[in-house]
C-alpha cells in the first residue's frame, strides 16, 4: 500500500534530481553568464556551439532512452546518470581549454538524457495517476524552479564572502558547489526511489511494437512542435542576465540576482498552471500562455529598442519568465489528455524530446551570433524578434493539436 510519505519522498526526489542534473551544464552559465564567459575565455558564439554540441548528443540519447525507461526501474537509471554527471563536475573545476569544454559538454549530453530524462517523466506520470497529470508536472517542473533558485541563491550569498571578490575562484566554487549538490541527489534518490516503481505505483513494461504505433500518432508531433517553441522561451532567459548587463547597464552580481529573483516565479507558475491545466485542460491553458508570450516578446522586440525605462523592461522581462515557466510545467500533461497509454510514456517522451528538444543544437548558436552582431541593444530586439516567432508557431501547433483531440474524442 502506498503511503502518503513514500509518494511524498518518490516526488520530491524526482524534483531534485530533475533540476540538479542540469546545473553543471546550465546553471554555472545561466546564473553566471557573464563571470562564465570572462573566466573561461569564451564568446556568445562559442559557448553557443557548446551548447551545440550538447544538443546533438541529447537528441541522440532521447529516443533510445525512452526504450530504455520502458524497462528498466527509474532508481537505477537516474542515480547512475546523476554520478557520471557530478564526474563531469571535477572536470570542469580546473577550468580546462575550449577543445576539453567542447568534449564536457557533448559528455554531459549524453549522461542527463540517456539514462535519465524518459525516466523521470515517466516516473512523473505514473504518480500523477489519471486525474492529476498538471499537479504532478506542475510540482515537478516548480519544485525543480525552486531548486534552482534556492542553489543559485546559496552561491550568491556564499561565493563573496570564500573568495573574497576572486572572479577566477569564484567560479570554480561554483563549479564545486553544483557539483557537490549532483552527488548528494544520487543520495537522496537512491534512499527515497524504490526498483521498480515510483511511490508502489508500478510501471508497466512498454514492447517494441509501442514504438512504431506511438511514432504513426500525430498527437505525438503536434506535441514535440509546442515543445520546440516552449524550449526555445525556456533557453531565451539564458541570455536574460547578459541583457540586463549590456543593454540594462547593470553589474555582474545585479545581473545573477535579477535573474536569480525571477527565477523564484518558477515554483509557483508551474504549480499554479498544473493545477489551472486540471480543470480547464493543458492545451488550452498552453494557448492561453503562447498568446500571452507572443505579446511580452513582441513588446520587448519594438519597444525595448529603443528604452521604454528599466522599470517597465525588467517587469516585461518578469512576466515572459513566468509565461515560459507555465509552459514547461503542464506540456507533458497533454499526453493524458492525447489518450496514450501510460505504459507507452517512454515511447512518447523519446520522440517528442528528440524532436522537443532540438533547440538545445540550434537555438544558441542562432541567437549567440545575433548577440554578437551589431550592438547589444540591436541585437537583443533581433533576439526577441525571433522568440515571438517561435512563440507564433507553438500556438498554433497547440491549436491544431486541440482540434485533433476534439474531433477523436469518443
Amino acid at each position: 500500500m502506498t503511503t502518503t510519505l513514500q509518494r511524498t519522498l518518490a516526488i520530491l526526489s524526482l524534483i531534485v534530481a530533475g533540476e540538479v542534473i542540469f546545473a553543471l551544464p546550465f546553471h554555472t552559465s545561466r546564473f553566471f553568464r557573464p563571470t562564465f564567459l570572462e573566466e573561461f575565455g569564451l564568446t556568445n558564439t562559442e559557448l553557443g556551439d557548446m551548447f551545440a554540441l550538447y544538443g546533438i548528443v541529447a537528441m541522440l540519447a532521447y529516443f533510445p532512452g525512452g526504450f530504455l525507461a520502458d524497462r528498466f526501474a527509474p532508481r537505477w537509471l537516474i542515480v547512475v546518470s546523476l554520478v557520471l554527471t557530478g564526474a563531469g563536475g571535477l572536470i570542469l573545476a580546473f577550468v580546462p581549454s575550449k577543445t576539453t569544454l567542447y568534449v564536457l559538454f557533448g559528455y554531459w549530453g549524453f549522461t542527463t538524457i540517456f539514462l535519465f530524462w524518459a525516466a523521470m517523466i515517466k516516473a512523473t506520470r505514473i504518480w500523477g495517476g489519471a486525474n492529476s497529470q498538471g499537479l504532478a508536472f506542475g510540482l515537478l517542473d516548480g519544485g525543480r524552479g525552486l531548486v534552482a533558485s534556492v542553489l543559485a541563491t546559496g552561491a550568491i550569498w556564499l561565493l563573496p564572502w570564500l573568495a573574497q571578490g576572486q572572479a577566477e575562484l569564484s567560479m570554480q566554487l561554483i563549479i564545486y558547489y553544483y557539483t557537490a549538490a549532483t552527488f548528494l541527489a544520487a543520495v537522496l534518490v537512491w534512499w527515497t526511489l524504490g526498483d521498480g516503481n515510483v511511490g508502489s505505483v508500478q510501471a508497466v513494461p512498454g514492447s517494441r511494437q509501442a514504438w512504431s504505433g506511438v511514432a504513426r500518432n500525430p498527437s505525438v508531433w503536434w506535441l514535440a512542435g509546442i515543445v520546440v517553441a516552449a524550449y526555445c522561451g525556456y533557453k531565451g532567459i539564458d541570455n536574460y542576465g547578459l541583457y540586463a548587463a549590456q543593454v540594462l547597464g547593470m553589474s555582474d552580481l545585479a545581473s545573477a540576482k535579477f535573474v536569480t529573483a525571477a527565477s523564484y516565479t518558477r515554483p509557483i507558475a508551474a504549480l499554479c498552471a498544473g493545477l489551472l491545466a486540471d480543470r480547464i485542460g493543458a492545451n488550452r491553458l498552453i494557448r492561453y500562455v503562447f498568446g500571452l508570450l507572443v505579446l511580452s516578446y513582441l513588446v520587448q522586440a519594438v519597444f525595448g529598442f529603443v528604452y521604454l525605462g528599466a522599470t517597465l523592461i525588467m517587469a516585461n522581462l518578469v512576466l515572459s519568465v513566468v509565461a515560459v515557466y507555465a509552459l514547461r510545467g503542464v506540456y507533458f500533461a497533454v499526453l493524458q489528455e492525447s489518450r496514450i497509454a501510460a505504459h507507452h510514456t517512454g515511447a512518447a517522451v523519446g520522440i517528442v524530446s528528440l524532436v522537443g528538444y532540438t533547440p538545445d543544437i540550434f537555438f544558441a548558436p542562432l541567437t549567440g551570433r545575433i548577440l554578437d552582431a551589431g550592438t547589444p541593444a540591436e541585437g537583443f530586439a533581433n533576439y526577441f524578434l525571433v522568440l515571438t516567432i517561435l512563440s507564433v508557431l507553438g500556438l498554433l501547433c497547440a491549436m491544431v493539436l486541440a482540434r485533433k483531440v476534439r474531433r477523436e474524442a469518443p
